[in-house]
């Protein structure tokens, strides 16, 4: 009963921000953040522990504002998601412009297969929506499960509304291999803390456990690994690119060559939140072991 009743209030929010248009939806997310942020905290304590790790020199007031400005960049990405019935390939290409699709296609193109890495940073949801639309390639996209099953299921018919396809998070490790050696482009989000017993590496200032599942999947089959951002911009539209990370003087050794191709990937997601940290997510516990 619980999950139906989340999932009347999810659609009716879907139909009240699509009917009432972007303009509407933004204006309210800025309602919707002020609600999370002072009114009922939703993981504020999380964030300001997150910001103190990873900002030790920046004033309070400095990490307030990163703070509030996360929270802002959620909301509204949290609406846009909830139009998403609405869009259509021509909005899409409207509210996302990027450099980068020439290159994504070129990658394809090589025939090894592509690893896209992103983070929960901007509205990374659009990201994979638009990079299909640009460049005409299906992306299988790893995603993780909601806990509302009704949710989930309307997420990734919107996620696939435009060809891509989705890959839940903890399928079968086979199935990313066979997309991979199949030369299909793999899309998942990479900045959340790793398993226990992952690779520990400094992050940000401090050590914690990462994820090395896509250096390895890189190293294994030899596709290249593109990582990129969606960055917010002043008009409310998006700006998005992609860089290849490098794979030039890896070790020999398997072990060391995953570790640091993911050390490689982490310092270019640690470049972009030093560049604007309040587009990314900080209500994850990324410091917790």
């Amino acid at each position: 009963m619980k999950n139906r009743l989340e999932y009347i209030l999810f659609r009716s929010l879907s139909r009240l921000f699509c009917f009432a248009g972007l303009g509407f939806a933004r204006k309210f997310s800025h309602v919707i953040a002020l609600l999370f942020y002072y009114v009922i905290p939703i993981r504020k304590s999380v964030v300001k522990k997150n910001l103190a790790i990873a900002f030790p020199d920046a004033s309070p007031e400095e990490r307030e504002r990163i703070a509030f400005g996360s929270y802002k960049s959620f909301a509204r990405s949290l609406v846009e998601i909830l139009m998403m019935p609405e869009l259509t390939e021509e909005s899409v290409k409207k509210l996302v412009a990027s450099d980068s699709v020439g290159m994504i296609r070129q990658k394809f193109e090589e025939g090894k297969g592509v690893i896209l890495l992103t983070a929960h940073y901007g509205n990374w949801e659009y990201s994979a929506l638009a990079i299909g639309i640009y460049t005409g390639i299906p992306l299988y996209v790893v995603t993780k499960s909601q806990r509302n099953p009704f949710v989930n299921d309307w997420m990734n018919r919107y996620r696939a509304k435009f060809g891509n396809v989705i890959v839940p998070l903890g399928a079968s490790i086979k199935l990313v291999f066979k997309q991979l050696y199949d030369k299909k482009v793999i899309a998942m989000v990479a900045d959340q803390r790793g398993p226990s017993d992952g690779i520990k590496m400094d992050f940000m200032g401090r050590e914690t456990r990462v994820y090395a599942g896509p250096a390895s999947l890189s190293i294994k089959t030899g596709a290249p690994i593109l990582m990129g951002f969606i960055e917010r911009q002043p008009d409310d539209s998006y700006r998005m690119e992609f860089q290849e990370i490098s794979k030039e003087g890896l070790p020999e050794n398997f072990d060391a060559a995953t570790a640091e191709l993911t050390r490689r990937h982490i310092s270019i997601l640690e470049d972009q939140l030093r560049k604007k940290p309040e587009d990314w997510l900080w209500m994850h516990n990324r410091w917790k072991y």
